[in-house]
């Protein structure tokens, strides 16, 4: 099921708290990323975002994802605070309507050069066009499914970063992947960027597992990350954005 919001030009697939599983952009619209030239720490890239997006003569509810950056994998406590300090800058939005988040997000752990706070990678919001691109961004996934009691009891081959291992959660990441694409008719012929977030050795799925499923043309983008939340180990997320702009700061 995907739900349309239509104040900010987008519909988006409703997931969990801390945001949803993807957004894309409706007729007349397409998604604009913005990426920071470095780091801007957690209030300052919403201020940041909040100047831009008024500037391109967007409501503020035209905001609908972003990529973060942490410190360090949360506890799964942890990580639930974090996300509620998260939420609290996108109600100013205009966003997060009667309990419900409407902005795709992927939040990950730099493992070389940490950051000593949370900050903003990238944003992006929706503009109109006058053309029919359709353009979307699928949210981060690592591998455990969304909404369950404990992230670290459900994921896929817990502890087990063997090959086997990191290929068996790869596969489950990729198939959630692709739910969330067939849920605006899309798949991976659609996506402009494929992004990957691992500090383990995932070479050899790249011939067995990625490309083979990546139209022509279209490379992967690899962050030596972790996931969010302590014990998970990989990560994704991909989307089709035409206008993609760096913002200097």
């Amino acid at each position: 099921m995907i739900k349309e919001f239509a104040q900010g030009g987008f519909a988006y697939i409703p997931s969990v708290f801390q945001y949803s599983a993807g957004v894309a952009a409706l007729r007349g619209f397409e998604i604009e990323r913005v990426r920071f030239s470095r780091p801007v720490p957690l209030e300052t890239g919403f201020a940041l975002a909040e100047r831009h997006i008024s500037d391109a003569g967007r409501p503020l509810n035209a905001f609908c994802a972003c990529e973060l950056r942490s410190p360090a994998p949360f506890s799964e406590n942890g990580f639930s605070d974090f996300n509620q300090r998260y939420v609290d800058g996108i109600r100013r939005f205009g966003l997060f309507e009667e309990g419900e988040n409407q902005v795709a997000r992927s939040t990950v752990c730099p493992e070389i050069h940490p950051p000593d706070s949370p900050f903003f990678y990238s944003f992006c919001f929706t503009r109109p066009c006058r053309d029919d691109f359709a353009s979307f961004v699928i949210a981060g996934s690592a591998e455990a499914p969304e909404g369950t009691t404990s992230y670290i009891e459900n994921a896929i081959s817990a502890g087990d970063t063997s090959p086997k291992g990191l290929a068996r959660k790869a596969q489950w990441v990729l198939g959630e992947m692709e739910r969330r694409l067939s849920r605006f008719d899309m798949g991976w012929e659609d996506t402009s960027s494929v992004q990957i977030y691992c500090v383990h050795d995932i070479f050899p799925l790249l011939g067995s597992e990625l490309f083979p499923r990546l139209p022509q043309g279209i490379g992967l983008e690899y962050h030596f990350n972790r996931p969010p939340v302590a014990g998970l180990e990989y990560e994704m997320d991909c989307r089709r954005v035409r206008l993609e702009i760096l913002h200097v700061v």
